[in-house]
């Protein structure tokens, strides 16, 4: 697993001067690959449970929308309903049975990445594959969010800012006031979008008020640091290891004493729910997750990417913050 971080080399030994090759070669627009990643095009962002990876049909031509690549579908879904019918949006990396840390790119990211109007990176050592080929296709007129660095974060700090509603309202900003630097005559369109998503958004950040008004203080675990945020968001104590969260999400080994204060708070009842990462999965998580089964502890499976992948960023939140609301209402209950 990649650490925070840890730089990784391009898929394939991909060198700069094969990407611009590939990039002179290309006479047909990018988004049109079938290299098994999906691409967004979203008719109506006012209706966010809409498909957001799958190519959707558009009065607006494909050479006349804005072209834009989102490394992770998190931040694609969340751009795709800002752009609407005025973008095509293309989500790199949305398996939901890898684990993202682990991406290689390849020949047809670096060939979107080049051509695109429009990169979204998350930064912070998660996706310097994408980093590596802005770098390669030195395109001038291209713009870059790098999620990163508009939060003032670094490589080594936690890199799972889409799990802090406050992060995700920062982004979303951001992401707006480039579409209309990128299309400055689509403007009121876009200041539309705008208002819609945040609406939408709405219900989410609803949720994660009611689970702080009611669990406040609540002693809870996780087995990795995806859940720092949102546990702080939420008001919960988040009393597992921090040595041990960090230590697997960047694909160590945790330190011997935080394996075994872990496995104590399982086993003596100090902790009323785990958080358990279902997209980094390691055989000392899942015996952690295991021993919280046989103590009757409620356990709450969170991902990486969108999953399903066709649903919006706040229906997949929202899903997860019901689970996580009933399994704190279920531990309350004794159940």
């Amino acid at each position: 697993m990649l650490k925070f971080g840890q730089k990784i080399a391009i898929g394939g030994g991909i060198t700069a001067a094969i990407i611009v090759a590939v990039v002179v070669m290309a006479s047909t627009n990018i988004f049109s690959h079938n290299s098994g990643i999906n691409t967004t095009n979203q008719n109506n962002a006012s209706t966010p449970s809409t498909a957001q990876n799958n190519i959707v049909s558009s009065t607006s031509s494909s050479s006349s929308r804005v072209q834009i690549v989102a490394a992770e579908n998190f931040w694609g879904s969340l751009i795709s309903q800002l752009g609407g019918t005025h973008v095509q949006v293309l989500s790199i990396v949305t398996d939901p049975n890898a684990d993202p840390h682990e991406y290689e790119s390849n020949t047809a990211d670096a060939q979107s990445i080049a051509t695109a109007n429009y990169v979204i990176v998350n930064g912070a050592g998660y996706d310097d594959w994408a980093i590596k080929l802005i770098g390669a296709s030195n395109n001038p007129s291209q713009k870059v969010l790098n999620v990163a660095n508009l939060l003032d974060k670094k490589a080594g700090d936690n890199p799972h800012f889409w799990y802090d509603p406050s992060y995700v309202n920062q982004t979303v900003a951001q992401m707006y006031s480039d579409l209309v630097s990128i299309d400055p005559a689509n403007t009121a369109y876009y200041k539309q979008q705008y208002v819609d998503l945040n609406d939408s958004l709405g219900q989410y950040n609803n949720r994660i008020n009611e689970i702080k008004q009611k669990f406040a203080g609540t002693q809870v675990a996780s087995t990795e640091s995806i859940f720092v945020y949102l546990a702080n968001a939420t008001g919960l104590d988040l009393v597992s290891p921090p040595e041990f969260m960090e230590a697997v999400a960047e694909g160590n080994d945790p330190p011997a004493q935080s394996v075994v204060e872990f496995q104590h708070q399982i086993q003596n009842g100090t902790v009323n729910l785990l958080v358990y990462n279902a997209q980094t999965v390691t055989p000392l998580t899942q015996n952690i997750k295991a021993m919280a089964a046989q103590k009757g502890i409620p356990i709450v499976a969170v991902t990486e990417t969108i999953q399903p992948s066709d649903i919006s960023f706040q229906d997949w939140m929202n899903a997860e913050l019901i689970s996580l609301q009933n399994g704190l209402n279920a531990k309350t209950l004794g159940q």
